[in-house]
C-alpha cells in the first residue's frame, strides 16, 4: 500500500475517491485514491480493469514529464494533451474538478512508477 506523504496534496484531494488507469507505453497501473491519498498502485496487466478515467502516453512522453527539468510541451499534463502526447479517456469529471491535485499527484507518482 502506498500513501501520499504530502499533507498539502492530501488536503487538496481530501474529497477524491477514485480509481484511474495510468498507461505508460505498454505498462498499465491502476491507481486507487481514497480521501486524497494513494491507497494502491497495482501494476498490470489487468483483466477487465474498472477505472473512471485513464491517462495514456508513451514511455518517452512520461519520461520527459517526470524529468527533473521537463522540456516545453512536457512540463504539464494539459500541455501534453494540447500537443497530443497524452490522451485522457473515460469520464473526465473527477479529473477536471480536481485538476491541480491530479497535476501534482501524477508528478509525484513518477517516483513510484520508475521503481517498478
Amino acid at each position: 500500500m502506498h500513501t501520499t506523504n504530502d499533507d498539502w496534496l492530501a488536503h487538496q484531494g481530501r474529497w477524491v475517491n477514485v480509481t484511474f488507469l495510468l498507461r505508460k507505453g505498454d505498462a498499465e497501473y491502476l491507481v486507487t485514491l481514497r480521501d486524497g491519498r494513494v491507497q494502491r498502485i497495482a501494476p498490470g496487466p489487468h483483466v477487465m480493469p474498472c477505472w473512471t478515467f485513464a491517462l495514456v502516453a508513451s514511455d518517452d512522453a512520461w519520461e520527459r514529464f517526470w524529468a527533473a527539468e521537463p522540456q516545453p510541451r512536457f512540463h504539464d499534463l494539459m500541455a501534453m494533451v494540447r500537443f497530443k502526447a497524452l490522451r485522457i479517456e473515460g469520464d473526465m469529471t473527477v479529473f477536471m474538478r480536481n485538476l491541480l491535485y491530479f497535476k501534482a499527484l501524477v508528478k509525484q507518482l513518477g517516483g513510484h512508477i520508475h521503481a517498478r
